[in-house]
C-alpha cells in the first residue's frame, strides 16, 4: 500500500528525525508537510525517562508537531537497534537531531561517522548553544535562550523587569533556520553530490530574531530598552485603548499620520508643530498618547477599525486565540488544518504558513503512536516477519 503523502514537493526525500521537544521536530515537520518520508525514530515506550517532555502522545503539542511522519522505535543501546539505524542512514537524505553535542558523539552520530556511512547525507544539528565553544555541552531550553539572546530585556513595560515572550520563539526559530540550512545544503548537493553538516542553535536563532534591535546596538552602540506595547521608534504605533478594549495602530510614516489625524476627526494635528514629524512625536509620546486615547475611548473598536481601514491607516484588533481562528481572513487562509485520528477523532492543527501554487503543503496523516510503522519500515529494509518478531522479543524495537 503506497504511503499517503500530503504533497509531492519533497516526496523523493527521506528524513530521519531523531529530535525531540520542539526545535528539531519543528524542522522535521516542514519536510513532512511537504511530502518527505520523515521517519520519527524514538525509544520503545518505557525506555526513555524523558519521553513525555512534549506532553502526552495524544495531547495537542505532540499532535501538532509530528503529523505526516512515520514512527519507528529503536533501542539504540542494543546492537540490533544500532544496526537498523546504520542501514536507515544509508537510505536517507537528511538526519535531524538535537542531542547535546557530547551525547551525539557517544551515539556515533557525529558528522564524520555519518559521512562515512553515507557521503550524501545532510546532518542537521540543533543545539542549545552551538556545536563548539564553552557552552557546547549545556542543555538548552527556550526561555534560557530568550534570556541570553536579549529578547527578555526588550519585552514588557519599561521598568517591569525581564519578561518572556508568550511563545517558544527560540525553539521555533531554530527549527525554521535548521530547515532553511537543510534546503540550502540539498540544493548545493545537486552540484557537489555530497552532504554537509548544517548547524544552528537556540541562542543563535534567538539573536537572529532580535534583528533590528540587535542591529541597533551593533551599528549605533545603543542598548535598546523595554518599550512595552509601543514601537521602539515609531508613534503612534502600538496598543491603544478604545471604549470596549484595545486595538493596534501602526502609523509608520508621515502619510499615515496625516490620514490618521483625519480619521480621528482632528486633521489639524497633522500640521501641529508639536507633532509634525516622527522625532517630535516620539519626544511627546506620553502627552500624544493621552490626547489620542481621549478620542479613541469615545467609540468601540469596530468603529475605529472601520474608520482606519477607510483611511488606509494600518490597524487591527487584538484577539484571544479563539477569536483569532474565527476571523474571516484567517478562515480564508485555511491555516487551521483538519486531521482525523483513530483514537482522538477529528481535530485541527496549525498548517504551514507558506503557499505553493502547484505543490502546497498539506496534512495526510495524524501523529503516529510510537512504533506504529515498525513492521512497515523494517520490511522496506528487508526484514521478514520472523526477524521483526525476534527484534521485538529482544527489545531492540
Amino acid at each position: 500500500m503506497p504511503r499517503p503523502t500530503p504533497s509531492s514537493a519533497l516526496a523523493r526525500l527521506r528524513v530521519l528525525d531523531l529530535s525531540r521537544v520542539r526545535a528539531g521536530p519543528t524542522c522535521a515537520r516542514i519536510f513532512a508537510d511537504f511530502g518527505a518520508d520523515v521517519i520519527k525514530i524514538e525509544s520503545p515506550p518505557g525506555f526513555d525517562p524523558n519521553e513525555n517532555m512534549s506532553g502526552p502522545r495524544h495531547g495537542y503539542d505532540m499532535q501538532n508537531l509530528h503529523r505526516n511522519k512515520r514512527s519507528l522505535t529503536l533501542n539504540l543501546k542494543t546492537a540490533q537497534g544500532k544496526a537498523i539505524l546504520r542501514t536507515l542512514i544509508g537510505t536517507a537524505d537528511l538526519l535531524i537531531e538535537n542531542f547535546r553535542p557530547d551525547v551525539k558523539d557517544r551515539l556515533g552520530l557525529d558528522f564524520e561517522t555519518l559521512h562515512a556511512l553515507n557521503p550524501r547525507l545532510i546532518l542537521v544539528s540543533i543545539s542549545g548553544f552551538g556545536q563548539s565553544g564553552p557552552y557546547r555541552t549545556r542543555a538548552g531550553f527556550d526561555q534560557i535562550a530568550q534570556g541570553m539572546g536579549g529578547l527578555m530585556s526588550v519585552t514588557g513595560l519599561p521598568g517591569q523587569g525581564p519578561v518572556r515572550a508568550g511563545i517558544a520563539v527560540a525553539d521555533s526559530a531554530a527549527g525554521l533556520y535548521g530547515a532553511v540550512g537543510a534546503l540550502v545544503a540539498l540544493q548545493e548537493r545537486e552540484v557537489s553530490g555530497l552532504g554537509q553538516w548544517v548547524q544552528t542553535s537556540l541562542l543563535e536563532a534567538q539573536i537572529a530574531m532580535m534583528d533590528f534591535q540587535a542591529a541597533r546596538y551593533l551599528v549605533e552602540g545603543k542598548v535598546p530598552p523595554q518599550a512595552g506595547n509601543d514601537h521602539p521608534y515609531s508613534t503612534p504605533m502600538g496598543v491603544y485603548a478604545v471604549r470596549d478594549g484595545h486595538i493596534n495602530i501602526g502609523v509608520g510614516a508621515e502619510g499615515h499620520w496625516r490620514s490618521f489625524c483625519g480619521a480621528i476627526g482632528r486633521p489639524e494635528l497633522a500640521a501641529d508643530p508639536r507633532y509634525d514629524n516622527m522625532e517630535k512625536r516620539l519626544k511627546a509620546r506620553p502627552e500624544l498618547r493621552e490626547l489620542i486615547e481621549a478620542i479613541l475611548t469615545t467609540q468601540d473598536a469596530r468603529h475605529w477599525l472601520d474608520a482606519f481601514e477607510a483611511a488606509a491607516v494600518p490597524a487591527g484588533p487584538i484577539y484571544d486565540v479563539d477569536a483569532m481562528f474565527e476571523d474571516p481572513q484567517v478562515k480564508h487562509l485555511g491555516i487551521a488544518q483538519a486531521v482525523s485520528h483513530s483514537v482522538i477523532g477529528d481535530y485541527r492543527v496549525v498548517g504551514e504558513p507558506v503557499g505553493l501554487s502547484r505543490t502546497p503543503a498539506g496534512i495526510a496523516t495524524p501523529t503516529p503512536d510510537a512504533g506504529d510503522h515498525n513492521d512497515e519500515i523494517l520490511a522496506e529494509l528487508g526484514y521478514d516477519a520472523l526477524a521483526i518478531a525476534a527484534l521485538r522479543t529482544s527489545g531492540a524495537i
